[in-house]
């Protein structure tokens, strides 16, 4: 239990920015896009060797002097709303994000399509890492993602919120990234739990970071995580504003919630006994309280997700943004609870899962293109 505690207290600012990027997707289909020239380049450095370059802490802002060019086909998908203002680029030696500040990015950016970057001008930075301790019930923290972004502006005599922010302007994404020849999509990589990134993996020695794989037999793990806020408006940072879903279900029976279903499961008080506030902090009620119930209620929005999965005994995170089309899809109560045999022991349905694997805090996050990409295997017996 102390290990979770310190996990949801080093998840909580990133998690905040995690809300930021996990906003509502406009996927209807827009009118054709403008024609444009594809373009061939000769990548200068691998995304290996670009991510190689990154010591924790200093991110790095290429001068425009530089002529660093990496490339790479594009793995993921926004237009089920999944992904959000980005998308992942992968060659040979590792995947990375690149963070552009539009959405439908799908409509312009397609699956297999060979993407050039231009890093002069931009900045290498990292999201979600936690120095590494070690707990009497096991690890917390490890690597975060390496990724291609902005310049992140702050002002002077404040910390970074971020090391990187989004290419948002349409001149700067035209100077930067270069759009290739349109291939087949990605074939994801097939990973045994051998294969998996350990908790300090980075590209260095883990190339499926970053990529497109297909992760088979998952077992749910009866665990969710997710942050809401007693007033959505107000400080995210505020300890008296944060409620944790951590360590157990909760009934939560969905990828993920939208507002609607976040609202359904709060007025049903399946959160009714969570505490408010950081780990340590629990001074500030419980959800149940009438005053804190009424705000979250009111000022309720879409609940990203984490559902928890084991690949033989390493944790898996299938992470659903509250926005996705797929969001309040019912997971089958064969993947939660098991049936019983005619012995009565009790065997759970597993789960096969394509997508972009990234690590936050050393823990394997997986995030789907679509709901095919999660494919369910009723038990046999």
């Amino acid at each position: 239990m102390r290990n979770k505690l310190f996990c949801i207290l080093a998840a909580a600012a990133a998690l905040v920015s995690c809300r930021d990027e996990w906003q509502p997707v406009f996927t209807t289909k827009y009118d054709a896009p403008a024609t444009y020239e594809t373009v061939a380049m000769e990548p200068t450095m691998t995304l290996k060797e670009l991510a190689a370059m990154y010591v924790h802490g200093n991110p790095i802002t290429f001068g425009y002097e530089s002529d660093v060019v990496v490339g790479g086909r594009i793995s993921s998908s926004d237009q089920t709303g999944n992904f959000y203002k980005s998308f992942y680029i992968q060659d040979e030696t590792g995947g990375m994000e690149v963070k552009i500040g539009k959405t439908s990015l799908y409509s312009d950016y397609k699956e297999g399509q060979m993407i050039y970057v231009k890093m002069a001008g931009l900045t290498l930075g990292e999201y979600g890492y936690k120095d590494l301790k070690n707990y009497d019930d096991g690890p917390s923290g490890g690597s975060g993602m390496v990724q291609i972004g902005y310049q992140y502006e702050y002002l002077p005599g404040t910390e970074p919120e971020y090391e990187t922010s989004y290419l948002d302007a349409t001149t700067i994404v035209n100077e930067h990234i270069y759009r290739g020849e349109i291939q087949e999509k990605v074939t994801p990589v097939v990973l045994e739990e051998a294969d998996l990134p350990g908790r300090l993996s980075t590209l260095a020695d883990n190339s499926a970071i970053g990529k497109l794989v297909t992760i088979k037999g998952l077992v749910y793990n009866d665990e969710i995580f997710t942050l809401v806020y007693v007033d959505s408006n107000a400080n995210h940072k505020d300890s008296r504003n944060r409620v944790f879903l951590s360590d157990q279900t909760f009934g939560v029976n969905t990828w993920a919630m939208s507002k609607n279903k976040f609202i359904e499961y709060l007025d049903k008080g399946l959160f009714d006994e969570v505490s408010i506030g950081n780990a340590g902090d629990y001074n500030y009620g419980t959800v149940a309280d009438p005053d804190n119930k009424e705000s979250i209620r009111s000022t309720a929005t879409a609940a990203t997700v984490s559902q928890y999965f084991l690949k033989g005994s390493t944790e898996v995170v299938i992470r659903t943004s509250g926005y996705a089309k797929f969001a309040d899809t019912v997971i089958p109560d064969s993947v939660l609870y098991g049936v019983e045999d005619a012995q009565g022991v009790t065997h759970k349905a597993t789960v096969d899962v394509t997508g972009v694997l990234a690590l936050y805090q050393g823990t394997i996050q997986i995030t789907v293109n679509r709901l095919e990409d999660i494919v369910i295997h009723e038990p046999k017996f």
